[in-house]
């Protein structure tokens, strides 16, 4: 059984994913937290404790790190002896963060692809001009290496693999929904780290369909979905994560993502990309400064983490997968509805950290416990899915799932032996 746990970040889902450890940290063990500020680390490790939110009297220290730095990263976790790892900095860490792993045989895991910071939507499939040139290193290491285990890549990529396991003999189809019926009251914010969030949208949205990668320019495809709870809300087919796994591992023909935006924040969007605001190559001022466009972006809009005091509304996150089951036509949607205000009772964040953080410290329980300690790398939909949804039911992601059968809580295991506390919230019906 592996224990001790090194956090690598300090922002919102970093925040998350620290106070889910450390209300199951019987299983967990010690809980460190590492980032280039060491004060955010505090701050995090002083809000589980006014919240009171340690499971049991534990050990919790902030440290400072330059997660680039191998060396520095591996000598932190053998001092800390951390068994496993979980990344929820940068996705620009994820490649040293994962050397460090290798080489100290800590199981790792992440919430997102790696990304070069001089690159925008580089070609697919993105994981394997990255994470899954290291496939060798890890077996061979013996070393477990979770990839994109958040909530979108993560628990998406699970709700795939159980339905297509429970409900279906084929699936033509998956379109994974993610809506954002919230409001956090700004004029313009980003839910998560402004710079990764706009990387995503600036260029290409890829999209899985007939078997192949179809380029589209972002914003260029919309469609409307009515959904439980939120009800109907515009999205827009982007690039996303996940689809660079699911199309390489599931054998289903088409596979896009849609995401919800206002109009108010494609017209803002537009305007700071129509300026160049948002490129991420350098430029020099009229005195000669060398500044980012992007990165002061970053600096003038709010804090994510800001966000999450005044934060009202709900996410709704979901697949919705058409096929056949018996020789007749099935339709299936597994989804989680997520209220802002709740996550900030429980543990002080806003949904779109919570949903992310919360997957990522289940799938480190599952490392923990040896269920999903593999001694290899592998993306979450190559994995069973039953005991990972059981144990964010309990920590407080609730899946449901609407079929013909009608629209239910999903149980896929009654009980799979681990001394959580159980803190999930009622949800929306």
């Amino acid at each position: 059984m592996k224990r001790n746990v090194l956090i690598i970040g300090a922002g919102g889902v970093a925040h998350v994913a620290a106070h889910k450890c450390a209300q199951n940290n019987s299983l967990l063990g010690d809980i460190n937290i590492a980032s280039r500020t060491p004060g955010k680390c505090q701050a995090i490790i002083d809000s589980i404790r006014a919240r009171g939110n340690l499971q049991q009297s534990g050990h919790l220290q902030a440290h400072a790190l330059n997660a680039m730095d191998i060396d520095a990263t591996r000598r932190l976790i053998r001092s800390t002896r951390s068994d496993i790892v979980i990344n929820v900095g940068s996705p620009f860490l994820n490649m040293s963060v994962l050397s460090a792993c290798i080489e100290t045989g800590a199981a790792y895991l992440d919430t997102a692809i790696h990304e070069d910071p001089r690159k925008v939507c580089e070609t697919p499939p993105w994981y394997a001009n990255y994470e899954w040139k290291r496939r060798r290193e890890c077996k061979d290491a013996g070393v477990t290496a979770l990839l994109g285990a958040g909530f979108d890549p993560g628990a998406v990529n699970a709700y795939a693999r159980y339905a297509m396991d429970a409900c279906f003999d084929r699936v033509e189809s998956i379109d994974i929904i993610d809506i954002n019926a919230g409001s956090h009251g700004r004029y313009f914010a980003t839910n998560f780290d402004p710079e990764i969030n706009f990387r995503e949208f600036v260029s290409t949205a890829w999209s899985w369909e007939s078997s192949a990668w179809k380029a589209n320019a972002m914003f260029e495809r919309r469609k409307d979905w009515d959904m439980p709870t939120v009800g109907t809300h515009t999205t827009y087919l982007s690039g996303h994560d996940e689809l660079h796994s699911m199309s390489q591992n599931l054998g289903v023909p088409n596979i896009r993502f849609w995401m919800g935006f206002s109009e108010h924040y494609i017209n803002v969007f537009t305007v700071l990309k129509n300026l160049g605001l948002l490129s991420e190559q350098p430029v020099r001022t009229a005195r000669g400064q060398e500044v980012v466009p992007l990165e002061v972006v970053k600096a003038v809009l709010p804090d994510p983490a800001s966000l999450a005091p005044g934060y009202t509304g709900k996410t709704f996150i979901g697949d919705l997968l058409r096929g056949s089951k018996d020789g007749r036509p099935q339709e299936v949607l597994v989804y989680n509805i997520c209220d802002h205000k709740a996550c900030y009772d429980e543990v002080g964040s806003q949904a779109i950290s919570y949903t992310a953080g919360v997957p990522a410290v289940a799938a480190a329980m599952l490392i923990a416990n040896g269920t999903w300690d593999i001694g290899e790398m592998a993306n979450v939909e190559e994995l069973d899915p039953k005991p990972f949804l059981s144990l964010m039911n309990r920590m407080g992601l609730v899946t449901r799932i609407k079929d013909g059968q009608g629209d239910r809580v999903l149980n896929p295991e009654e009980d799979i032996g681990f001394e959580c506390e159980a803190r999930t919230r009622a949800i929306a019906r």
